[in-house]
């Protein structure tokens, strides 16, 4: 979930209906599940109860956290997306105050560590980091062009290949760093940046990767919910995902005779895979900017994709013949796949479960869900602060500077409350890694395949993540 801008008009039609002056209505829990779906949504939040059904469509963070958690108290993952200064913008949505509320240990302690990095200023210094990451994506790209039209070596044009995939691993931080916080402090900045080292610079929209990215963290490792363990027909960490119905692409993961076969053998495929991973995100990110679904500044988002298959084509163009053109294009998403390597880490090895995320056990469930990769400070800048899951999970806008030193508290609370702290060298994590998708292999090999299946084409275009 994401403030609401400055400048969005209040809809009228959000008020909820007055009541008089001092009166606070009781509402229990089971009324509070009662209102659960789109026509009908309310949440609680520190145990006030809000009708935000004609905030859903408005929503900043897209309608589907909301959905999620509908019907439920949501406190503390309303908490760890959104600034204080947001909280009085609820009034206006308050229907009622929840007669049986409780909080957790575990809850209360999250929040009064939230509240602390809060009263420290954390969540608003930046540091240094997205300035020396322009600086350095701008050099490098300045090389890469130089090596391609003032080079005559194959050698220098398949570095600049290399180059390029790095440099689009440093913008894949950067959105990413840019769709939790503000990383110039101001909202236009951010978005330019965005648009312009997403969209133009790698083809990926910006605002499909908000909506995928804002359900993975409400819904972190729920198999039907979050759609970065959804990867079939290619990949599966488990065996309750074949044939599961996935929420947010709304449709059966198939479990058919392709799936089966190519399942099968994903523990060999993994790593060739991720190697070209980056086709799949650009057809999805295409899939999203022409389907039905509401995308933000849509004329923006296909005008910034356009940008990039507009350079990116004419620039391999550029090199003299096909072999150097294909061994450019290679290296360009070879060198990116390690970066989607990084994203599968986190969480293909850690606990699993079916059904929506429950917000009364948010620090639980982001916890045992996530998995942390030791490292040493100087090698920070490789894993773009998801070295740090766990902690980035629990406070989603901590800029990455603040991660390392904010991870002894969690460690410290996760113990107090006998929750589980995964964290694991890069090479133990891949192994970790290796052996989930081993394990589900091995499951899909003695399942039953359902339905059958259909032409290639259609799976490929269907697979996500």
């Amino acid at each position: 979930m994401s403030p609401p801008p400055p400048s969005m008009p209040e809809p009228a039609a959000a008020m909820p209906a007055s009541s008089k002056a001092g009166e606070v209505r009781a509402i229990s829990s089971d009324e509070l599940r009662k209102h659960a779906k789109a026509g009908d949504l309310w949440i609680s939040i520190s145990g006030d109860v809000y009708d935000v059904t004609a905030w859903v469509a408005h929503h900043p963070g897209g309608d589907i956290p909301l959905l999620t958690l509908a019907g439920q108290d949501a406190t503390d993952a309303f908490a760890a997306y959104h600034p204080p200064s947001v909280r009085p913008l609820l009034r206006r949505f308050l229907v009622g105050r929840l007669e049986d509320y409780a909080v957790s240990p575990a809850s209360a302690d999250f929040r009064r560590l939230l509240a602390q990095l809060s009263s420290a200023g954390l969540f608003e210094r930046v540091g240094p980091t997205p300035k020396v990451q322009v600086a350095g994506m701008a050099v490098l790209l300045c090389v890469a062009f130089y090596c391609v039209l003032a080079c005559a070596s194959a050698w220098a044009h398949l570095l600049a290949g290399g180059l390029i995939g790095f440099i689009w691993i440093q913008s894949g931080w950067m959105g990413h760093d840019s769709g939790h916080h503000r990383i110039t402090g101001h909202a236009t900045l951010d978005r330019l940046l965005q648009v312009l080292s997403g969209n133009c610079l790698t083809g990926l929209s910006i605002a499909w990767w908000k909506c995928n990215h804002n359900t993975h963290h409400i819904s972190c490792n729920s198999l039907d919910h979050d759609p970065d363990l959804q990867h079939m027909p290619l990949f599966a960490v488990s065996s309750k995902l074949f044939g599961l119905w996935s929420y947010f692409y709304e449709r059966t993961l198939v479990f058919d005779a392709v799936s089966k076969f190519l399942i099968s053998y994903q523990h060999w495929t993994f790593y060739p895979v991720m190697g070209f991973a980056r086709i799949n995100l650009l057809v999805q990110s295409a899939v999203f900017l022409f389907s039905k679904r509401k995308v933000p500044q849509r004329p923006l988002e296909i005008a910034g994709v356009a940008a990039f298959w507009l350079w990116y084509p004419m620039l391999v163009s550029c090199l003299p013949n096909w072999w150097e053109r294909v061994a450019f294009v290679a290296a360009s998403f070879v060198i990116t796949g390690i970066q989607h390597v990084q994203f599968c880490l986190n969480h293909f090895s850690s606990e699993v479960y079916v059904g929506p995320p429950k917000g009364n056990d948010w620090f639980e469930k982001q916890t045992a869900g996530t998995l942390d990769i030791l490292c040493s400070p100087w090698m920070d800048w490789f894993h773009g602060g998801l070295q740090f899951q766990i902690e980035h999970h629990l406070f989603p806008r901590l800029p990455r500077c603040h991660l390392r030193k904010v991870a002894p508290f969690v460690r410290d609370l996760c113990k107090k409350h006998g929750l589980p702290y995964a964290a694991a060298s890069f090479w133990e994590a891949n192994v970790l890694t290796w052996k989930t998708l081993r394990a589900a292999a091995l499951q899909a090999r003695k399942a039953t395949s359902g339905a059958a299946p259909k032409n290639l084409v259609w799976e490929a275009v269907n697979t996500h993540g």
